[in-house]
């Protein structure tokens, strides 16, 4: 696009057919400058802990690159949601001295991003679950010194992730909860996979974690009015796209039977962004599958629905 070129060059050559940038939607510099953007989209392409199949380091830049595909009018919002502004900011790249270093140095690089922000929306493109934890600690810190009140995390996953460490790291994708219990409550929906050690840190913890079985959710909708009571003022949003049925996002490391399907979940978010303060939100785990395109774009949709959600859920 013309503003990727030299400003020298910009005249002579900024009518030619270049490609679309390679941010979120392939936005020109009109629609996705950050001073004028009220979103910013911020991939984190980091994997270290995966524990079946990998992938996720190619999650990013696969949503970025399906997003350029996106319809930007929204029939049922009614409007084009880029209007708001969709900033990318640069992948950042983190230290492969292990996951316990990668986790200090990302919260300390989301603080200063989120620092950087003012209001705002920023969402994180994955990469493993493992970013989530300092990415959450460094929202409630955030919060905490903004006189918030304690954060709730809304995890939209198939597991739980409440172990204490896994295959030696605690910062593991299948920690990231057990780190933050301290800072954050947990509201946990389309949860069908835990261990014993798990299942019962959630009975011990059962004030400060709701869970919401994947088979509940489709008994009826009765969960949502649960799950919404459970959250407090300010919720941070992860999505794990295991959460969905594997026939919906097969893309992912660690698939299971069953879980969410598109509309009820997305009847689901605009509830809890219209009745919540969603200061920040992830979406994670994306692996994607080379010459398989659908999961992709599925994933790049849902972004663009929670920025959607975010800004006009409640009109």
């Amino acid at each position: 696009m013309p503003h990727r070129l030299p400003p020298s060059l910009r005249a002579s050559l900024g009518s030619l057919p270049w490609e679309l940038p390679h941010g979120f939607l392939g936005a020109d510099r009109e629609t996705s400058d950050f001073e004028g953007a009220r979103a910013v989209i911020l991939p984190v392409p980091y994997e270290s802990t995966t524990s079946y199949a990998g992938g996720t380091k190619f999650g990013p830049r696969s949503i970025l690159e399906a997003s350029r595909y996106v319809e930007l009018y929204d029939q049922e919002l009614d409007r084009e949601i880029a209007e708001v502004g969709i900033h990318t900011l640069p992948a950042l790249e983190l230290t492969k001295e292990g996951s316990t270093a990668a986790a200090a140095e990302l919260q300390d690089a989301y603080a200063r991003v989120l620092a950087s922000l003012g209001d705002r929306f920023p969402l994180v493109l994955g990469g493993e679950h493992g970013v989530s934890a300092p990415l959450i600690r460094a929202t409630a810190e955030r919060v905490t010194a903004g006189g918030g009140g304690r954060l709730s995390v809304l995890q939209l996953d198939a597991h739980a992730d409440l172990r204490d460490g896994y295959e030696g790291a605690p910062f593991s994708h299948a920690s990231f909860a057990c780190r933050t219990l301290d800072v954050a409550d947990y509201v946990q929906v389309g949860i069908r996979a835990v261990s014993s050690e798990e299942r019962q840190l959630m009975r011990e913890r059962s004030e400060s974690i709701t869970v919401v079985w994947a088979d509940q959710m489709w008994e009826n909708d009765a969960w949502m009015d649960r799950a919404l009571d459970a959250l407090g003022d300010t919720v941070y949003l992860t999505v794990d796209v295991d959460y969905f049925d594997p026939a919906l996002v097969p893309s992912t490391g660690t698939p299971e039977p069953g879980g969410g399907d598109w509309y009820r979940t997305l009847r689901f978010l605009r509830r809890v962004f219209a009745e919540r303060n969603v200061v920040g939100a992830d979406v994670v785990e994306h692996a994607p599958i080379p010459g398989f395109h659908a999961p992709d774009f599925l994933v790049a949709k849902l972004v663009y629905k929670l920025i959607g959600y975010r800004f006009f859920a409640a009109g």
